[in-house]
């Protein structure tokens, strides 16, 4: 299992530190193989448990006690003893607010950064060859391979709304992480007689999301049923659409959009590779991550043109490419290629 599962991961771009410290079950298994390693706990995983600690604290009293309590057991200590080994400006961050007698939510979070990067070195590729790695692979397995429900998530906000369902921020139960769950509802899709559409988007998201993995497309992870509900498991993106950027900023930089239009054209790729013609480009369906990079989203207008390219006029008005528009004629790719010309004028000028 660890030797199938350890190709499999590392072909989906997921033997990182920060993808698997960022697993509930990764972590655990993580600071298992820490306090093995050594009969003293790894400060910087001590460090990082107490930062996290302070940071759900909800009174400004409460942060200010145990502010000083981290400031004089892991950085002051050290500091008199010659052993701290961060840098000076992250020092001089948290001392300066705490001669303030500020403390805010993010006062440690400089220090994070510098705990992973201690973390992530020797300590990360001496855990991937542990027998602690060993059952992260078998977990990873059984969840590669388990029936899901909606029991083994913890469903939360609307956070966007469609014409057959909702999508929700979620988390997995097991493992703690953030997804979002696209919800169609059968009955819905029944009455607007959908189901060819919602077929297509299950069997296209399958399509893009295999293989070697793609940061610029919201992939699926899983995808489930409830007696009246089609769920699909989605990248979380909670940076907003350029759509609504546009709306709220006025139109991007030039600069701007040269890195978007990057990462579309890799993610455009990425479908073509597969033999899928987009057909639905526009500020809408490009959404952004919390660090700013973007991903092409709603596949429910996709199509597979390996056997017969699609003659079918779909997509929105302003995007679509003439030959899409021109009933009866047959197209491929090239269609999207038009759209992004469209959809990176109308960012550019408005």
């Amino acid at each position: 299992v660890r030797s199938v599962m350890h190709k499999h991961l590392e072909k989906m771009g997921e033997v990182t530190f920060d993808k698997i410290f960022n697993q509930r079950l990764g972590y655990l298994l993580f600071k298992e193989y820490c306090e093995t390693l050594y009969d003293e706990p790894i400060p910087h995983v001590q460090f990082y448990e107490e930062i996290k600690k302070y940071e759900k604290l909800e009174t400004v009293e409460e942060r200010r006690q145990t502010a000083r309590e981290i400031y004089d057991n892991f950085i002051m200590k050290e500091l008199l003893s010659h052993t701290h080994n961060y840098s000076k400006d992250v020092v001089d961050h948290v001392q300066k607010y705490l001669m303030r007698k500020e403390v805010p939510v993010n006062l440690f979070q400089p220090y994070i950064a510098e705990v992973f990067n201690h973390l992530r070195g020797d300590l990360f590729r001496m855990f991937i060859e542990s027998d602690k790695y060993t059952r992260f692979c078998q977990w990873k397995n059984l969840e590669l391979n388990i029936q899901l429900t909606m029991n083994d998530f913890s469903v939360h906000r609307i956070i966007g709304r469609g014409g057959f369902g909702e999508v929700y921020g979620c988390r997995k139960a097991d493992t703690g992480k953030m997804y979002a769950m696209k919800c169609l509802d059968k009955k819905r899709i029944k009455m607007k007689q959908g189901e060819t559409l919602a077929l297509n988007e299950r069997i296209m998201l399958s399509l893009v999301s295999t293989g070697e993995d793609c940061p610029f497309i919201v992939c699926m992870t899983y995808a489930f049923q409830t007696p009246d509900k089609l769920c699909f498991i989605l990248d979380l993106m909670n940076g907003g659409d350029l759509h609504y950027h546009l709306s709220q900023h006025g139109v991007f930089s030039e600069e701007e959009m040269r890195f978007y239009a990057s990462e579309v054209t890799l993610g455009l790729e990425h479908m073509h590779k597969r033999y899928v013609v987009y057909r639905d480009l526009k500020p809408a369906n490009i959404l952004l991550d919390e660090h700013g990079h973007c991903r092409i989203s709603d596949l429910g207008l996709a199509c597979d043109f390996s056997k017969k390219k699609p003659h079918a006029s779909v997509g929105t008005h302003g995007y679509m490419a003439p030959e899409v528009l021109s009933k009866g004629t047959a197209y491929d790719y090239s269609a999207d290629w038009f759209s992004l010309g469209c959809m990176l004028y109308k960012l550019l000028k408005g």
